[in-house]
């Protein structure tokens, strides 16, 4: 019990925590809306899409790479699959569209994860230039434009409401999707296989020291390729989740949403040199980012202002993963010198 008490205080996860009570007790201060059923439901709506996205660089960050890609990615899967249903007039089951952008999502993370894994290519070097090429894809050959209109079961998924609840003092109805139990789903699952699984301990090795996860075993090459595949399933499904939620399909939607979500999950404690991280500050790090974005809008402040918080997030996160790793080097260091 002492043992992971220690570890818990050795990660970032009771600061932030601890962090977000004091934000949200300052903003309940400031605004008396923060801590309302509605606005609680509002931030675990805007939570979906960022935390899936937030899972795949978790992914990424572990394994000793970056993804800047997946927002092109989502972007390209999400919009060919919505156009391929609206073409057809499809009227089935929502899980048929989930598993078609799954499909796309697969064979272009496979793409960047062959790159990555079979040529020892940079990771972030190889996502930069397939983000470019998404995009292209989608703008240039499928001349993606504006959707208004989506297929029927998915403007149902996206508007059935999983919880409903009213403010009394203003009457404002907050809904919580359906969505939201996706992004359950999907940290319970990831949460299994990175604890449990021989694969999960493969991707920490893997980013912890590559060649020493080839000796001990682990197919390196293998092992990088099918997380890419798996962040390209996440960033489709998150994708997806999002036309569902907002009605429509805009191409350039999601771009540009991959500096906020690298700059929570390293603030949740992901090591940029791989090798570390875990799903709670993952979540509480892009929990936070959204909380202060809501509360930007609670309080009045323009959300311009939020680039300047993702910017600070950022440098803050970069600084703390890198003292820690060098007290790690010393406190390995100096154990050696002992014995």
């Amino acid at each position: 019990m002492k043992r992971k008490f220690n570890n818990l205080m050795n990660t970032n996860t009771p600061y932030l925590f601890l962090i977000i009570l004091f934000l949200g007790i300052l903003v309940q201060i400031k605004s008396g809306q923060f801590f309302t059923g509605n606005n609680i439901v509002d931030l675990l709506s805007a939570l979906v899409v960022p935390g899936i996205f937030a899972f795949c660089e978790l992914l990424a960050l572990i394994s000793g790479g970056i993804d800047v890609s997946f927002p092109a990615l989502a972007s390209l899967s999400a919009y060919a699959t919505t156009k391929i249903m609206l073409d057809m007039h499809y009227e089935g089951n929502v899980i048929v569209v989930f598993l078609l952008a799954m499909l796309i999502g697969a064979v272009l993370g496979a793409l960047n994860g062959f790159l990555i894994g079979y040529f020892d290519l940079n990771a972030m070097i190889v996502t930069l230039g397939t983000s470019s090429v998404f995009q292209g894809i989608m703008q240039g050959t499928l001349k993606a434009n504006q959707l208004s209109s989506i297929p029927t079961p998915m403007k149902k998924f996206g508007t059935t409401p999983f919880v409903s609840i009213t403010n009394k003092a203003n009457g404002l109805t907050s809904n919580l999707p359906y969505t939201f139990l996706i992004f359950v789903a999907a940290c319970i699952i990831l949460f299994f296989v990175l604890r449990y699984t021989i694969f999960g301990r493969g991707i920490y090795a893997t980013g912890g020291s590559p060649s020493s996860a080839y000796a001990a075993g682990f197919n390196v090459k293998r092992t990088k390729l099918i997380l890419y595949i798996i962040i390209g399933i996440l960033a489709s499904i998150a994708g997806i989740c999002r036309v569902c939620m907002m009605q429509q399909m805009h191409p350039t939607n999601m771009l540009g949403m991959e500096m906020n979500i690298i700059a929570g999950v390293v603030l949740g404690g992901a090591a940029l040199t791989g090798g570390g991280g875990n799903l709670s500050g993952c979540i509480l790090g892009t929990f936070l980012i959204v909380m202060v974005e809501n509360s930007m809008i609670l309080l009045g402040i323009p959300t311009t202002w939020s680039n300047v918080f993702v910017g600070a997030v950022i440098v803050i996160g970069v600084t703390v993963s890198a003292l820690r790793s060098n007290k790690s080097v010393n406190r390995k260091a100096g154990k050696g010198m002992t014995i």
